[in-house]
């Protein structure tokens, strides 16, 4: 019997049609030149700490150490040591790529009905995203070290100096900082004692410039870089999480101390694969981007793509199409392969993706698309998570050609909300499917002990014929990275645009669900023909942060999204 997916319109969640961050500007960027080694990170302060390491020499891991240090402290809402991460780190001398899978795990003390209220009725997601029960075991710093252990060169000691000063001295609050804070964006933000008189200090939001000191930061940030990551993992610092989550005054949680001393960070196989003359890498699961960016890049490749303009209407219907193929297969079969056993070569098979790719219509939106069948038995329902991880990208060339591709998480805006000695606390569990099952039928991503959550983080690395670095790329943006990241890819490989002119393209996503242009665009003026072509068109801010590096004719060329406030620094 052929495998079944168990599903209807009807059983899946209304959602809020609501982004991880709030919009907050567009400063328009040109492409950064360099030649010796390059960072393109998602704060000023980060970025520029990452070269310091790379002008010290340190390696591309040594730096995206410093990177993640900092934005733990400049960019609160996105990322941190309270979070996880996906790495991809290519070795330059051996030419071989290695993966790191810092996903954060559930408590040993869960079951699958950890959000399903008393009542039997599943917790809305702004109600579980708040608090104690959303917080799983953070991965990070766990995933850098494992990297740093075998491809460091700076001393670890060394790689905290920055961001540690700096918690000391104080940071000017961004632009970004300020306005997210001042918008209210996180429900419960204001509701806890530390997270309250630190983002509101005197009662009123963070004001852009305040000098914002962090000393608790400083001393943990300090304790890691004497100790290793077992400072955090072990001791007293993993109590204290461990009893902020469970005393929790809103949807208090069982995590525990011992739950932070069994965690592992994961070497796991890369998923690869050709796109026209190309090689394609990205994360294998419990992450669905490399699966599906290379599912749509796949199913588009028998189109001549490069015959349009960029983002030429043509063009973008096929991506449409293309992603809801993709989006409904991840929506059943994409979890944690440590607890499905499912192998993820099967969703990536050509002959698979070809027929999956016979209903792509040029002309005609196909609707809602159902998932394939490419395992030969079983019955699963259709996950019920809704994603919105508020993320950060991370994207580093060092001077020996090393690179690093790193995609790093809290998951919504300040994350569970809950702060611990001056850093936020994730609430990655609600990455899970908040429901169990659809109609009896198990979600594969349904919440289990030591489970990793899916995620849509997409940290990728292209590959030109002869084996050498030509890209490394991510984004934050929810379950839309997949979308922003294969759209850039199409925009640099396709149509031959620098990456920061890619990065730059109007943004169009469909998550098997409706057409989303991004608004103030020039996409706009194209609602009318895409719903001749039978699309459900929304226009709305599409905020994406990409971050990448292109490697051509011995330049490094780097690329920071308009959108948000990164930039790309080097020599």
């Amino acid at each position: 019997m052929g495998l079944v997916s168990v599903f209807s319109l009807a059983q899946i969640d209304e959602r809020e049609d609501r982004e991880p961050e709030a919009a907050t500007g567009y400063d328009q960027k040109k492409a950064y030149v360099a030649e010796n080694y390059m960072v393109s990170a998602a704060n000023p302060y980060a970025s520029w700490a990452g070269k310091n390491v790379l002008k010290r020499g340190g390696s591309a891991i040594d730096a995206a150490i410093a990177v993640q240090a900092m934005l733990t402290l400049v960019e609160p809402q996105s990322s941190g040591i309270g979070g996880g991460a996906f790495i991809l780190y290519w070795d330059n001398k051996t030419k071989q790529l290695h993966t790191f899978d810092g996903r954060e795990t559930a408590p040993e003390n869960v079951n699958a009905y950890l959000f399903t209220n008393k009542d039997g009725s599943v917790m809305k997601w702004r109600d579980a995203v708040v608090g104690g029960r959303s917080v799983g075991v953070p991965g990070a710093l766990k995933a850098l070290e494992m990297a740093h252990q075998a491809y460091g060169k700076l001393p670890w000691e060394t790689l905290f100096s920055d961001a540690s000063m700096m918690a000391e001295n104080g940071f000017k609050v961004s632009n970004r900082l300020a306005r997210l804070v001042a918008m209210d964006f996180h429900p419960g933000l204001r509701e806890f004692t530390e997270s309250n008189a630190y983002f509101y200090p005197g009662g009123e939001p963070l004001k852009l410039g305040y000098l914002r000191k962090n000393r608790k930061l400083a001393k943990v940030l300090m304790g890691i870089a004497r100790d290793g990551a077992d400072y955090l993992y072990k001791g007293e610092l993993a109590k204290q999480i461990a009893e902020t989550v469970q005393n929790s005054p809103i949807n208090p949680g069982v995590l525990t101390a011992e739950d932070f001393a069994q965690y592992k960070a994961k070497r796991r196989s890369a998923v690869c694969g050709k796109y026209r003359v190309y090689k394609v890498c990205g994360m294998a699961p419990p992450s669905s981007g490399g699966i599906n960016v290379l599912q749509i890049l796949k199913m588009l490749e028998p189109y001549e793509l490069s015959k349009y303009a960029p983002n030429d209407i043509n063009a973008l219907h096929l991506f449409t199409q293309a992603s809801r193929l993709a989006y409904a297969d991840r929506s059943v079969y994409v979890a944690d392969s440590d607890f499905t056993q499912l192998p993820f070569g099967a969703l990536i098979n050509n002959t698979y993706l070809s027929r999956r790719a016979e209903s792509i219509k040029p002309e005609k939106d196909m609707g809602y698309a159902r998932p394939g069948t490419p395992y030969s038995s079983g019955f699963w329902g259709i996950d019920t998570a809704f994603e919105l991880p508020n993320t950060s990208h991370i994207a580093i060339v060092d001077s020996e050609g090393n690179a690093v591709s790193m995609t790093t998480s809290i998951e919504f805006a300040f994350g569970s909300g809950l702060m611990v000695e001056g850093f936020m606390l994730n609430n990655q569990l609600t990455d899970f499917s908040l429901s169990p099952s659809q109609n009896g039928y198990p979600a594969l991503n349904r919440v289990e002990p030591g489970k990793r959550p899916r995620s849509a983080m997409s940290p990728t690395m292209v590959f030109n014929q002869d084996g050498s670095l030509n890209l490394v790329l991510g984004s934050p943006g929810g379950s839309r990275i997949i979308s922003y990241v294969t759209q850039t890819l199409i925009g640099v490989l396709d149509w031959q645009l620098d990456i920061q002119q890619a990065i730059n393209l109007p943004k169009i996503t469909n998550r098997n669900d409706y057409t989303a242009l991004e608004k103030g665009t020039s996409l706009e003026a194209l609602k009318a023909a895409f719903e001749q072509r039978g699309h459900e068109v929304k226009i709305i801010d599409l905020n994406s942060g990409l971050h990448g590096i292109m490697l051509r004719d011995g330049k490094l060329i780097g690329g920071a999204d308009p959108r948000r406030e990164g930039v790309a620094v080097g020599e």
